[in-house]
C-alpha cells in the first residue's frame, strides 16, 4: 500500500515494502560482484568469518545510509515530474549496467594477513567502503531511496541483501560461489531493475 505526502515529492510506500524490494534487488545485483569476490579473498586470506562478516555489514550499513541521505536530499531538489523520470531512467541504467560482467582489482586485495581481530575489522570495512564507492549497490540505494519512503527501512533492506549475498561466500568460499547460476541471477536482478524503472515512471 502506498500514500502520496502532500509535503514530500516521493510517494511513501509500507515500510515492509520498501524493505523488502531492497532487499531482493541488492542480494540479487550482488551475485557475482567484485565486493563478493572480494568477500572471497579476504575469507580466504584472514579466516575470520565473524569479523570479516562484522566489517562487511558495518562497511555497508555507513556506505548505503550515506547514499540514502543522498537519495533523500535528491527528492527535495526536484520536482515529482523531474524526479519521477530520473529514478526510472536510473533503475533502468542499473538493469543495463548489470549485464556486464564485473572484474575485482588486485591492488584492492595486497595486504597482509592482519594478526588481531580489530586490524582485520579495519582492513575489511575499509576495503569494502571503498568498494562500494561508486558501485551498482550504492547507486542502486540512492535510487531507491529517492523513491521510496522511509529510506531506514531502504538502508536496512539493501544492508541486509548485502549480507545475504555475501556471508555465504566468507562461510562456504569458493565451492559455493562454483555452484550458484551467477548469470541466471545477473538476468533476473536487471530485469527486476528494468521493470521497477518501468513502474517508476508509470506509477
Amino acid at each position: 500500500m502506498r500514500r502520496y505526502n502532500a509535503t514530500h515529492p516521493v510517494t511513501d510506500y509500507q515500510p515492509m515494502e520498501a524493505f523488502l524490494t531492497a532487499t531482493g534487488l541488492v542480494a540479487l545485483a550482488e551475485v557475482g560482484d567484485k565486493t563478493q569476490l572480494l568477500s572471497l579473498v579476504l575469507a580466504g586470506r584472514y579466516r575470520a568469518p565473524w569479523t570479516i562478516c562484522a566489517a562487511i555489514f558495518f562497511a555497508t550499513l555507513v556506505n548505503h545510509a550515506g547514499a540514502a541521505a543522498l537519495g533523500a536530499a535528491v527528492t527535495q531538489w526536484l520536482g515529482p515530474d523531474v524526479l519521477r523520470a530520473v529514478v526510472a531512467i536510473s533503475f533502468v541504467a542499473l538493469g543495463l549496467w548489470l549485464l556486464v560482467p564485473d572484474t575485482i582489482d588486485e591492488d584492492e586485495t595486497k595486504t597482509r594477513p592482519a594478526v588481531t581481530r580489530t586490524r582485520i575489522f579495519t582492513i575489511v570495512s575499509s576495503a569494502f567502503f571503498l568498494a562500494e564507492m561508486g558501485d551498482k549497490t550504492q547507486i542502486a540505494t540512492v535510487a531507491l531511496a529517492a523513491h521510496y519512503s522511509p529510506y531506514a527501512a531502504v538502508v536496512a533492506g539493501t544492508t541486509v541483501g548485502m549480507m545475504l549475498a555475501n556471508a555465504p561466500v566468507v562461510w562456504f568460499g569458493e565451492r559455493l560461489t562454483r555452484r550458484l547460476p551467477a548469470k541466471i541471477l545477473h538476468v533476473a536482478a536487471a530485469l527486476a531493475f528494468v521493470l521497477l524503472g518501468i513502474a517508476a515512471w508509470w506509477w
